[in-house]
């Protein structure tokens, strides 16, 4: 393990710890009744993960947890998705203009080039109020891509409206599920359980993706993507 893997692992425990003080400080999507039919949308960078990795985490995490609790909302292959950086949070009607979403392009065909491409090492669960993120350390090359999108989003009067844990070090997010209500104790322990026995293959993030989208992503649309060196 990497000292930057290091650092990334003291910034996952401490977000960690604060879900169980009840005290996350990050911006969170608030849940509602119906997350298939959302009007709220966000405009985000993401990457969209190969077969190889989606079908791993439907059939070894999601598949066991819907079992226990299948009312919440699960992602699918279309659905899931690695967040790189936030532009502008869920919400509606939209924090963005039409306007914004091209100035965002034109931000992100100037900022790519050059970016390097990053593994990410997948190793735990997290267990939000109202969702289940699996998250992971990732090569060094993930930070230098966030503060240089962040910093030319800011120049172009664009700048992200998140609230992050961390602003200098970064890790890989990937939300698995969303739901209402409170978790069974089984299912907090399955959680539990899985997170333990994590076994995912080292995963190359390689393209990013400038999308709208809600929170679950039944609505979605991709503007472009680009390739990481």
């Amino acid at each position: 393990m990497t000292l930057h893997q290091i650092e990334q692992i003291k910034i996952i425990d401490g977000l960690e710890h604060s879900i169980n003080q009840n005290a996350v400080t990050s911006t969170t999507v608030a849940p509602v009744e119906d997350f298939v039919h959302d009007n709220r949308i966000c405009l985000t960078v993401v990457h969209f993960p190969r077969p190889d990795l989606t079908n791993s985490i439907i059939n070894d995490i999601i598949a066991p947890l819907q079992q226990i609790e299948p009312s919440f909302h699960y992602y699918d292959t279309t659905s899931l998705h690695i967040t790189v950086k936030n532009i502008r949070t869920i919400e509606f009607p939209p924090l963005f203009t039409d306007q914004d979403v091209i100035k965002a392009q034109a931000v992100l065909s100037s900022t790519i080039p050059g970016h390097q491409k990053f593994n990410v090492f997948f190793n735990r669960l997290l267990l939000f109020p109202h969702s289940i993120s699996l998250v992971g350390t990732t090569d060094p090359e993930l930070d230098p891509l966030v503060i240089d999108l962040d910093n030319a989003l800011k120049t172009a009067g664009l700048p992200d409206n998140k609230t992050y844990v961390n602003n200098s070090h970064f890790f890989c997010n990937m939300t698995l599920a969303r739901f209402g209500k409170a978790p069974s104790e089984s299912f907090k322990e399955k959680i539990v359980s899985l997170s333990k026995h994590i076994n995912l293959d080292p995963y190359c993030v390689d393209d990013v993706s400038l999308i709208t989208a809600n929170a679950v992503l039944t609505t979605q649309k991709v503007i472009n993507t680009w390739k990481l060196q």
